[in-house]
């Protein structure tokens, strides 16, 4: 992702919110098979760890999981059975992968909302405005489902990101709770999935709001957004409104 100085944040805790706020993530691998395509790419809902939120340079940890019938979970399973690691423990995938984390809002700009270039210069074109978040790191799969350590990973993922979805994002005061199911159904569910635990090692960002225009154009597309009348629009106004006050 090309990171233009003005569309980067470089706060750490600000990137990792912004993974808590949008935890569908697109898990993107390059690993070789016989059988398989080399890129492969999941979407995949995360669970963010931090061990020290009070650490601004802290990394994150990222659990998820997939279905085990999903190619990409084929590759995994390829690479570890060519290691000399036992299959039932924990497997390091040998190269990194990257994770993307979209922003709940974008859109087209066009050029009728410069309100000072363009009808001074007329030097404009149409772009769009986005925000994501990039992840870099190294991933263990957990891929033996009769294997200890990946039924208390499996169990505690599930368990935290269900609980995540409830609480954070639909804002149950009484969630529901893996609990609540069968419990010989969840088993028999978490034997077809494998777990995935990434450890960050680099975030980038993307938050394209219009910061490389002028003040007057930016207040342009924050009333021509604001003109659409949709909540989309609406959301996109008041976007580009905060990182313009961010700017120096």
């Amino acid at each position: 992702m090309f990171l233009r100085e003005g569309h980067v944040e470089h706060s750490i805790p600000l990137l990792r919110k912004f993974i808590q706020q949008n935890p569908l993530g697109i898990l993107t691998t390059a690993i070789e098979s016989d059988d398989y395509p080399f890129i492969q790419s999941s979407h995949i809902p995360w669970v963010i760890d931090i061990d020290e939120p009070e650490d601004e340079k802290a990394l994150p940890t990222l659990r998820g999981h997939i279905a085990r019938k999903n190619p990409q979970s084929k590759v995994f399973t390829d690479e570890a059975l060519r290691s000399e690691e036992p299959f039932s423990q924990p497997h390091t995938l040998q190269r990194d992968v990257m994770i993307l984390f979209n922003g709940p809002v974008h859109h087209y700009v066009t050029p009728k909302f410069y309100t000072k270039t363009k009808p001074e210069s007329g030097k404009v074109v149409p772009t769009w405005n986005y925000s994501a978040v990039e992840v870099y790191g190294t991933a263990t799969i957990y891929l033996d489902h009769k294997a200890p350590s990946t039924t208390t990973f499996l169990q505690k993922q599930i368990r935290d990101l269900s609980h995540q979805a409830e609480t954070r994002i639909m804002g149950y005061s009484k969630p529901w709770a893996v609990e609540d199911a069968p419990e010989k159904y969840i088993d028999l569910l978490a034997t077809n999935i494998i777990g995935i635990e990434i450890e960050v090692k680099r975030l980038g960002d993307k938050f394209k709001m219009s910061q490389e225009m002028g003040r007057e154009d930016v207040q342009g597309v924050v009333e021509g957004f604001g003109k659409l009348g949709t909540e989309q629009g609406q959301a996109m106004a008041e976007s580009v409104r905060e990182r313009d006050a961010l700017r120096v």
